[in-house]
This record gives structure tokens, C-alpha cells and sequence, in this order.
């Protein structure tokens, strides 16, 4: 049936859509259910003009069984009265309306298929957009959470790149007072090597006066002895 083609068609697109316009969700919702509105209100026009077929449908046959019960009952009475010619057209008729009923018949049965089918679509649509609605708050909370979530992980993508530049810092001052210190290490080298130069030097000029006495008595004992 075309009107069932072409309702599958438009949920395929929706949902094609969907997919291939999927880069804003939150967005994509919101335009997902205006689609479904709109696709709706189609869904509803042609579900109404499917069930006014089968009322009419049903409407011709119930007119066709009444002729038919109309007719049967003039052939019994026309029999009844001895009147068997007009029993006969009585008779000619409703089997003609016999005949179309059977052609009635079929028409309704696919009508009421049909009408039923729609029915069933549009109940399911409208469930559909309920239960989508109801479920919408709840997805943009879970994309409000996780847009939170993103923030944070930008956030804490900045703190480890501080917390590099703060240890490679760290690394620099270290450095730094390696330096200093090899440097004030070398500075106290010097100076004691500097310091140990002046005190040599100033020994040669302190006094080295001999023992006198001891000088005194080597002097006399050489006299002694005629030295």
C-alpha cells in the first residue's frame, strides 16, 4: 500500500538524517522530534482518509446486505401471494447485489486491513514521541554532563602542561644552585691555597734568634781547646 511505503520511508529518513547530522545531539534531538511532529501530522491526514475509506467501504456493504435482506423478503412475499413472476425479479435482483457484495466484501476487508495498519502506526508514532520527549530532559542532562566533563578534562590537560613547566622550572633551579655552589667551592679552594702561599712566605721573615746560651758555652769550650 502507498501509504505504508511511504510512512516507512519517512522514519528512514528521520532516522538517516540522524545519523548523518549527528555532530550537535543535543541539537539533533530537538530537531529529531520536530521531524516526527511533522511527520506526524502526515501520518495523522493519511490514517484519517485510510479509515474514511474503510467507513465508506463498510457503509456500502452494510447498504448492499440490507437490499440483499429487502429484496429476499419481497420474493417471500411474492410467493406468499402467488405473484411467482415478481418473486423471480425480486429474486434476479438480489442476486445481482449478491454478486457486488462479494466484490464489497473484499473492498472493506482490505480497507479495515489497511485502516487498521494505520491505526497502528500512528498509535505507535504518538507513543513514540512521548516516550522521546520524556526521555529528551534526561538526555540533555547526560550531554550537559558530559560537556562538564570535557570542560574538565581541558582544564586538568592545562594543570598537567603547568605542572610540566613547574618541574622543568624546578629542574632550572636546581641547576642554578649547583652552579653556586661548584662556584662557592671554588672560590674557598682558592682562597685557602692563597692563604696557605702567605703564610710560607712570612715564615722566612720570622725571628729564628738561636739559643744563646747554648752559643755562649760552644764559644767557651773552643777557647778551651785553643779553636
Amino acid at each position: 500500500m502507498g501509504i505504508i511505503t511511504r510512512f516507512k520511508d519517512i522514519m528512514a529518513a528521520n532516522i538517516n538524517a540522524l545519523l548523518d547530522k549527528c555532530e550537535d545531539p543535543e541539537k539533533m534531538i530537538d530537531q529529531y522530534l520536530r521531524n516526527l511532529e511533522s511527520d506526524l501530522g502526515k501520518v495523522k491526514a493519511e490514517t484519517a482518509s485510510v479509515m474514511a475509506d474503510e467507513k465508506r467501504a463498510k457503509r456500502e456493504l452494510d447498504e448492499c446486505n440490507a437490499e440483499i435482506t429487502k429484496f429476499q423478503n419481497y420474493a417471500v412475499k411474492a410467493v406468499e401471494a402467488g405473484n411467482d413472476d415478481d418473486a423471480r425479479q425480486f429474486l434476479e435482483k438480489k442476486n445481482q447485489l449478491v454478486a457486488k457484495q462479494a466484490s464489497l466484501q473484499q473492498t472493506y476487508d482490505l480497507a479495515l486491513a489497511n485502516a487498521t495498519k494505520m491505526r497502528q502506526m500512528h498509535d505507535k508514532l504518538v507513543k513514540d514521541i512521548e516516550a522521546l520527549n520524556d526521555r529528551r530532559d534526561a538526555i540533555k542532562a547526560k550531554m550537559a554532563v558530559a560537556k562538564t566533563q570535557q570542560r574538565l578534562n581541558e582544564i586538568g590537560a592545562s594543570v598537567v602542561g603547568a605542572e610540566n613547566n613547574l618541574t622543568a622550572f624546578s629542574r632550572m633551579e636546581e641547576k642554578a644552585n649547583k652552579m653556586l655552589d661548584e662556584a662557592n667551592a671554588m672560590t674557598e679552594l682558592n682562597t685557602d691555597t692563597e692563604a696557605a702561599n702567605i703564610n710560607n712566605l712570612a715564615a722566612k721573615y720570622e725571628d729564628t734568634t738561636v739559643d744563646t746560651a747554648v752559643e755562649d758555652e760552644l764559644a767557651a769550650l773552643k777557647a778551651s781547646l785553643g779553636k
